[in-house]
């Protein structure tokens, strides 16, 4: 029997669990301890107690995973809210053989990340509100506002997450940095990231989205609409499908703007992508997020459609398309009526609309009934409410079929009024005033409803005022239930606004309620160890005047103080850094290389390096002492980070790089317990969040020395797994300077491409393994030498010293980083001298790659292997581009086994991150003959065809000269007409083969019956000249085999024109992606 867990609580519990069990499906629960007694548990066939308390334990998604393999699961439901948007929680169920009900990691982490999905919607032509771009700082968001206008506002936005939070409107510059903070400290409590950005407020909206629902396959589907509008601060109180006043036409292209995001990106299972919708334009609408989960009003759009979309995401995660459930768009029915959905809260609002949660257990618990009458809640008589999660107690759900707006919103006010609960305030009297109100029954409604109409909507009583003291005293309540710890005043006391009065226990935190104003303490009602709910009065005071003895609040602290306990972690990060280790740094710098903290520094922008693990140190407790290791093993001999590299061009979001680097001075650069999981953590980290990761791997491999751990062999370390898991995903560079061996060199080797100093030894075993697999005693100089390793091919870059290796990958990076506005070239004018007129002289063909060009924008890659093709990384106008070129002064241009093995993996590279790719044709063909066939010709040449063909990146193909057989196919692409465009310099010449070899092959039998040598040659020259005159580029032009002949001055202008803006692919967009090979 096929068992699914429930990875949350609630009435969304309630919900999925009712709906598995209509299929069949084991249901298991989890629960905090206050959960114990909640309706999920009881209605689930098996329940499992979760260790830790309130909301931490429904996110320890660690825990729960393994409670699903424990429990035979098969399935995970996350549900709306805790898990169900954490990618690295679907990552881990994929991981461990559960399929995780939604999207897929890489659709959770796409659109969980707002300024990539604006840019998708940009992509596909859907219209987004200005906006700052990524993670944006204060002053950049105060610029912002200020390039807006007088009279504009923004909206201060997380990056991450939904649901409301972490959310600001701003008018004022005045307004913005209190705003701002509050945004980014929520964010940060909600989703565990603080990155915010800005956005033009649209100042009267409506905010409608629409339901899709996909299978993965690029069957994508919708739902039709729901407007949101009706919300408080943000959180959505009354939810209404479809959309009452929205133009038919406005719906449509709403429809369409959703389906051709989800489609582009495959996108699986339930997702609502949210728009405002211009209030006094209806016809103008701005996607805003996607949520990539079941909402909490999924509901109204069942009644609307009578699609239960619970058991559908059930369905799809079992591996049902949708076709195999009979879900296609022809069979979902148009709107009639309307469905209307009110969230009824566990709490009350205050008279300036903030809403206070309330407690207690129901004494009443009487929901609605009747036709068109659903409730979706957990609740019932005796529930106890704890405050500890979300406020939503039920939701009540009303379909009309027939009548207007107005009709179907009383129905669900009379449902409203209908629902009895005593034992807790809800907020019921404010959605009944909100759905009698002219404004919302007319349909005009917009965003700033509530709090426009605030004074109107709120019911009487709401707020609350103690009856037990005097009008002339002042009260100090309660504002939450606790225990009492302590009392810091007593009668008489004469205190300051502010003073401590008295310390609140609750959730294992000590809450310290302040004197409300100054005055005269009259009654302390209170003492240790009383337990107090919501409400109670602890305090009475007289306010008045009070002398400077009277008792304050705790002074402020100057903000330069440092305090002994962050005294003590300055301290221990000091330790490990190089000022606290001169030996160690003496040491290295007499052997001619810098330490791994100066190559970071250098490599990164000044205070551009966050990092990470810094004070882990070897696990050799066993052995060794504490003390010791801290001094001798700072971050385990592996420094990792996040830095920001070239952010003076690339800009704050497109600079950020992982970067890690062994450090050679802690135990020879080996590779410990802690340090893997340092490796592991950021490679994950570059994984999430996309970003080109740079390894300085100098070191020894594995370290055989740690002893605090219980693994037989460490075989199960996932780090070169996920290190090779990277490929073809974001640009990886190894750095290798000194000596790299063993898992070390393994990591080197994963890598997109690999930097080595002069002196660099690199091998997969170094000297000890090798004296140890009894292959003799052999110098660590003598395992790989860069004399080696350079010719064959493993070496991309030689340069003189890490200096210069950072210097280069800065450089190398900066590719991959986009467009630079500071460029230069040479007079294109020289392109046309560059290719003799002699048609067999040969040239330099890097003269005409460095003069095609900008200026200082060629890096060769790979430059003394597969020396018959270059391969670089160029620029043009600024724009980044691949480039290859046949190599005329090697084997005549021929392309041999090594030159399309180098070939093709650079087209690789050029794929996986989106590069375009010039192609600078000279080649007679692929080299033959019994000697090359030796080399496996056969198939490393196809390597070529099968690259090229399934290039997604456009190509841009020039014949300098030559242009015979299958070589030059192999240099386009496999045809012609692959590249976007395929032209010649005067100089073409094209053929089927070599002209030479054409003229001896077809006409042998002729030329062998000339018997005077002399008169043989004059008829072959003549027989030649045909054949070149057939092949030249202009005849070949004139019957279309190519684009263009060109002037060779004209080159940059036909890329910029073919290259300059193509479509990027999207990271994470796509299904599936290409894997470089390391080879």
């Amino acid at each position: 029997m096929t068992s699914v867990l429930i990875a949350n609580r609630g009435e969304i519990a309630v919900r999925i669990i009712r709906a598995a069990s209509c299929l069949g499906l084991r249901c298991i629960a989890v629960h905090s301890p206050e959960d114990r007694d909640a309706l999920h548990v009881r209605l689930a066939d098996e329940a499992h107690a979760l260790a830790g308390e309130g909301t931490a334990a429904y996110l320890d998604g660690e825990q729960i995973a393994g409670i699903a393999q424990r429990s035979g699961c098969t399935l995970v439901h996350p549900g709306y809210g805790f898990l169900s948007e954490d990618a690295g929680f679907a990552e881990l169920c994929a991981k461990t053989e559960l399929a995780f009900v939604g999207p897929s990691p890489q659709q959770l982490e796409l659109f969980g990340d707002k300024a990539r999905s604006r840019a998708l919607a940009e992509q596909h032509g859907v219209p987004v509100l200005a906006a700052t771009s990524g993670a944006t700082t204060l002053d950049e968001a105060r610029q912002f506002l200020a390039g807006l206008g007088p009279d504009a506002g923004v909206m201060v936005k997380a990056l991450a997450g939904g649901g409301g939070r972490g959310m600001r409107a701003v008018g004022d510059q005045a307004d913005l940095p209190w705003s701002y903070e509050r945004a980014r400290s929520e964010a940060e409590r909600a989703f565990g990231n603080g990155d915010v950005y800005v956005e033009r407020l649209l100042a009267r909206a409506k905010h409608v989205e629409v339901q899709v629902l996909g299978d993965g396959s690029g069957d994508v589907l919708h739902l039709w609409d729901r407007e949101c509008t009706i919300q408080r601060r943000n959180q959505k109180l009354i939810e209404v499908s479809p959309s009452p006043t929205l133009p038919a036409e406005t719906r449509r292209a709403l429809i369409s703007s959703a389906l051709a995001m989800a489609t582009a990106t495959s996108y699986a299972g339930l997702g609502t992508f949210e728009f405002l919708v211009d209030a006094d334009s209806p016809s103008s609408f701005h996607f805003i997020e996607t949520n990539p989960r079941l909402q909490v009003e999924h509901t109204i759009t069942e009644e609307l459609t009578g699609i239960d979309l619970v058991m559908a995401q059930l369905e799809l995660a079992r591996g049902r398309s949708l076709r195999d459930q009979g879900l296609t768009q022809e069979g979902i029915p148009e709107p009639r009526g309307f469905a209307i959905q009110a969230r009824v809260n566990l709490e009350e609002l205050a008279p300036d609309g903030s809403a206070r949660a309330t407690a207690g257990t129901l004494a009443t618990f009487e929901p609605p009934a009747g036709p068109g009458v659903r409730v979706d809640t957990a609740g019932y008589t005796g529930y106890r409410a704890s405050g500890q999660f979300d406020s939503l107690l039920a939701k009540i759900i009303t379909r009309s079929g027939q009548g207007d707006f107005a009709t179907a919103a009383a129905k669900t006010e009379r449902a409203l009024a209908e629902f009895a609960v005593a034992g807790a305030g809800t907020n019921i009297g404010l959605l009944r005033a909100i759905l009698h109100h002219p404004g919302f029954r007319d349909g005009t409604f917009t965003t700033g409803f509530v709090d426009d109409h605030l004074d109107s909507l709120l019911p009487a009583g709401t707020s609350h005022s103690p009856a037990a003291a005097d009008a002339s005293e002042t009260v100090l309540t309660a504002a939450f239930g606790g225990t009492v710890v302590a009392v810091e005043v007593q009668a008489g006391t004469e205190v300051a606004a502010g003073a401590p009065a008295v310390v609140l226990e609750a959730m294992k935190m000590e809450h310290v309620l302040t004197a409300p104003a100054g005055g005269v303490i009259d009654d302390v009602l209170v003492s240790v160890g009383d337990t107090v709910g919501e409400g109670t009065d602890l305090v009475h005071l007289t306010p008045g005047d009070v002398a400077g003895s009277a008792v304050r609040h705790e002074s402020t602290r100057e903000p330069g103080e440092i305090r002994p306990d962050l005294a003590e972690v300055i301290e221990r990060h000091e330790t490990g850094l190089d000022a606290a280790r001169p030996h160690a740094v003496q040491r290295r710098h007499r052997a001619g290389r810098r330490t791994a903290r100066e190559n970071i520094a250098d490599l990164c922008d000044p205070d551009g390096f966050t990092e990470y693990g810094a004070l882990a140190i070897a696990a050799q407790r066993q052995r060794r002492s504490l003390d010791d290791l801290i001094a001798n093993t700072p971050a385990d001999g592996m420094i990792t980070g996040i830095g920001h590299i070239n952010g003076d061009e690339a800009g704050q979001r497109d600079s950020r790089c992982v970067v890690m680097s062994y450090d050679y001075t802690v135990l020879a650069g080996t590779q410990g317990l802690l340090n893997h999981k340092k490796t592991d953590r950021m490679l994950e980290l570059a994984h999430r969040k996309q970003l080109p990761v740079v390894l300085f791997a100098e070191g020894g491999g594995g370290r055989p020395g740690d002893t605090d751990t219980t693994a037989a062999s460490g075989l199960d370390v996932p780090t070169f797994a996920t290190m090779g898991r990277l490929s073809g995903l974001v640009p990886t560079v190894g750095i290798a300077s000194g000596r790299c061996f063993a898992g070390n060199a393994a990591l080197l080797g994963c890598c997109d491409t690999i930097i080595a100093t002069r002196d660099a030894t690199i091998g997969m075993g170094g000297p000890a393994m090798i004296e140890g697999g009894g292959l003799g005693q052999v110098a660590a100089e003598d395992v790989g030498p860069t004399s080696m390793q350079v010719p064959n091919g493993v070496i991309d870059l030689l340069v003189e010293d890490e200096a210069e290796a950072v210097e280069v990958t800065k450089k190398y990076l900066s590719y991959f980083q986009g467009s630079v506005s500071d460029w230069n070239c040479a007079d294109q004018r020289e392109l046309r001298h560059v290719i003799p007129e002699n048609r067999v002289r040969v040239y330099d063909v890097r003269q005409a790659v460095e003069l095609l060009a900008d200026t200082d924008s060629v890096l060769e890659l790979r430059r003394e292997f597969g020396t018959g093709v270059i391969t670089a990384l160029v620029r043009v106008e600024g724009s980044p581009m691949g480039l290859i070129a046949n190599n005329p002064a090697h084997l005549g241009g021929a392309i041999d086994s090594d030159a399309a093995d180098k070939t093709a993996r650079f087209l690789q590279l050029c794929q996986a991150h989106g590069l375009p790719v010039i192609s600078l044709c000279d080649t007679p063909g692929f080299m033959v003959g019994p000697e090359a066939e030796q080399t496996a010709t056969v198939r490393h040449f196809s390597r070529l065809f099968v690259t090229g063909a399934n290039l997604t990146v456009p190509v841009f193909a020039v014949v300098l000269r030559k242009g015979y057989g299958l070589g030059a196919q192999a240099m386009c692409g496999g045809s012609f007409r692959e590249p976007v465009a395929t032209v010649a310099w005067p100089t073409g010449e094209i053929g089927g083969m070599g002209l030479e070899g054409a003229v001896r092959l077809g006409y042998r039998r002729e030329l062998d019956a000339i018997e005077d040598p002399a008169a043989r040659q004059r008829a072959f020259d003549e027989l030649l000249a045909e054949q070149y005159a057939k092949g030249k580029a202009t005849n070949a032009a004139a019957v279309f085999e190519l684009d263009d002949v060109i002037d060779p001055a004209e080159t940059r202008r036909w890329i910029t024109t073919t290259l300059g803006q193509h479509d990027k692919p999207t990271s994470g967009g796509t299904p599936t992606r290409s894997v470089l090979d390391t080879w």
